[in-house]
């Protein structure tokens, strides 16, 4: 949404008139979680990308925008959310000292995860133009460029690759690209909990805002006005209840203030109930409307702070100058709910329920834990019941199909846009999830331009073993942590589908467990092996515990020059923990690491449904 006039145009002509100031291999238009990430995995593969940022910050709504506060992954430290978590323990001292409110193992104050952004996008190869805001995207044969305004100059980018990381999903109308918005029906999802029929009704936003504890400081600083409109009767019920019900089992106003307590005596109010949450429904909206909403959700979290200064007491809790704001609002709202692309796969409920009844999970590229979580209740008129409660999902993974869109070329999703249903939306655009949708992009983008391919040609394969390069999980494998020897192995061994995970709904931290240290029988090591090698289907296989001369007598039917000597060669330095031993039974993590690199089945390359398009 802009104040300014979009047009994309496929051209018919050449464009020998518009010469592009700059040219880079892929550009970026949004420079939020998703966005930096993908910058900057592409740019650590070697690709030459551009970033078009609005704001002076990176991290969108881990930043810009407030929600400073994590939900999900903190068990499942993937790739450049690992990175990002790392560096923030050893800037504030350690995990215990992220762990300050009880909705998140991580918190940390806005500016500080902007400023650890900032320092892990200063690479070579990645370009960030900030306060920058496209006024022109033109699609020309293979290619694209894109022309912003910055500083009251106008530039123009060429590219071959068109990263989509904007907030709502910005670019998919003006790219002509099929997508999905609001809520989906039962008949177009196969969900039994979507609604009968669809409408255009998205997830409550919110205007988050810092305060920060100044003790019995006096003065007006940090007080805010009481604002048109306001009454109190609107919040009432966020932290004082008759029936004694709260939100979370909320004892009182002090734990609801804890909620999103960060290091420094600094409070994230980003609260649902009967808090700042704000239902704009802004698919129906033209772009001065929607502005002029926006500014009603920004009183509404001001008038939310007037409750908890005056009606609840809290004065010494003042409004933070934690952005560079005028305002000291955040630069954006957040909005938990995007324009969704009509993608390659299309990632519902059932898929994430029962991932194994389909083969989606074999093209995984970023991994979640989070349960299914929406935020309906500010709609005046209404959102169809849905009962999220009984949707029990273990933790999953998001197949790289749902980043490309069915039909538009050169043109990827890397934020809450991809495809994905309504429903399991609540659950994908939770920021560890989005950050990890964000490299898996750029792998793919770089992939891409390193193939000399479209991002719906390359080798799928060949992206996500990228991935694992750089400590990514394809699989959300709770047990399997990325400074294990064996965990590239065990998770391409895992992502083949040849040993497969245990899902557990579990509160709000969902599990899979790979179980390393589990023995593995014949049977299911055989049958995991038998959609790549077929040769093997006579191979009789018992419950019993898989040895290394059972293992032999199947590899040395599909390489009968493999010898047990190159094994027992290699045996320590593949990183395997048991002892050699023809003998002894070989665990999951053992098995792995000898499937993959004796076999390599993972080379065998699957289309975006998971099936193989190569065989044996």
């Amino acid at each position: 949404m802009r104040k300014h006039s979009l047009t994309v145009l496929f051209c018919l002509i050449g464009l020998s008139t518009l010469l592009a100031q700059k040219q880079v291999d892929i550009i970026i238009i949004g420079g939020g979680a998703g966005g930096t990430s993908a910058g900057i995995q592409a740019s650590r593969m070697g690709a030459k990308v551009q970033i078009i940022e609005s704001t002076t910050w990176l991290g969108g709504m881990l930043t810009s925008a407030g929600v400073s506060a994590i939900d999900g992954n903190h068990e499942m430290p993937s790739g450049i959310w690992g990175e990002f978590q790392q560096k923030l323990r050893d800037y504030y001292g350690g995990a215990k000292a992220l762990a300050t409110g009880w909705v998140s193992h991580t918190l940390f104050e806005p500016s500080i995860g902007n400023q650890i952004l900032q320092e892990m996008a200063a690479i070579p190869n990645l370009d960030t133009a900030f306060n920058a805001v496209y006024t022109e995207v033109i699609k020309e044969g293979d290619g694209w460029f894109v022309t912003y305004k910055q500083k009251g100059k106008t530039f123009t980018t060429k590219a071959k690759i068109l990263v989509d990381a904007t907030e709502i999903g910005e670019l998919l109308p003006l790219v002509r690209a099929d997508f999905r918005l609001g809520m989906d029906s039962k008949n177009d999802t196969g969900e039994t909990e979507a609604p009968e029929t669809a409408n255009s009704i998205v997830q409550d936003m919110t205007y988050c805002i810092i305060l920060e504890d100044v003790g019995d400081k006096k003065g007006k600083r940090g007080l805010v006005k009481q604002p048109q409109n306001y009454d109190s009767k609107a919040y009432a019920c966020a932290c004082k209840r008759e029936d004694g019900e709260m939100f979370g089992g909320v004892s009182g106003c002090e734990q609801m203030l804890d909620y999103g307590k960060l290091p420094n005596n600094k409070y994230m109010i980003n609260w649902p109930n009967c808090g700042n949450d704000f239902y704009l429904n802004w698919p129906e909206l033209t772009m001065e409307q929607r502005a002029n909403r926006l500014e009603e959700a920004k009183a509404f979290t001001q008038g939310f702070v007037f409750y908890i200064q005056n009606e609840l007491g809290f004065e010494n809790l003042r409004v933070a100058e934690e952005f560079p704001t005028k305002d000291n609002f955040p630069m954006i709202p957040y909005d938990r709910e995007a324009r969704r692309v009509k993608g390659k796969t299309f990632l519902t409920v059932d898929h994430l329920e029962r991932p194994y009844d389909f083969d989606f999970y074999k093209t995984g590229v970023a991994v979640g834990d989070y349960p299914i979580d929406h935020h309906r209740d500010k709609n005046p008129e209404g959102t169809p019941e849905i009962d999220f409660i009984n949707i029990r999902v273990p933790s999953y993974n998001i197949p790289i199909g749902s980043l490309v869109p069915e039909t538009v070329e050169n043109f990827i999703v890397a934020e809450k846009n991809i495809s994905v249903s309504n429903i399991v939306n609540g659950a994908t655009r939770l920021q560890p999830v989005v950050l990890g949708i964000g490299q898996a992009a750029g792998a793919l983008a770089a992939t891409s331009i390193l193939e000399g391919k479209s991002p719906s040609r390359v080798s799928i394969r060949s992206v996500q073993n990228a991935l694992l390069e750089s400590n990514a999980y394809l699989m959300p494998f709770y047990d399997v942590k990325s400074d294990d020897d064996g965990f590239a192995a065990m998770q391409r061994i895992g992502a083949a589908g040849i040993l497969k995970g245990f899902g557990i709904p579990y509160k709000w931290a969902n599990q899979t467990w790979f179980y390393p240290d589990r023995i593995v029988s014949e049977y299911e090591w055989k049958m995991g092996l038998l959609a790549y090698y077929p040769k093997i289907e006579k191979v009789p296989a018992s419950g019993q515990g898989i040895t290394l001369p059972f293992m032999m007598s199947v590899v040395q039917i599909l390489n009968p020059d493999y010898l047990v000597a190159s094994i027992q060669t290699n045996w320590k330095s593949w990183g395997i923990e048991q002892e050699f031993d023809e003998k002894t039974p070989l665990d999951r993590r053992t098995a792995s690491i000898l499937t993959d690199k004796i076999l390599n089945p993972f080379a065998m390359e699957v289309n975006f449904e998971g099936n193989l398009v190569g065989g044996e």
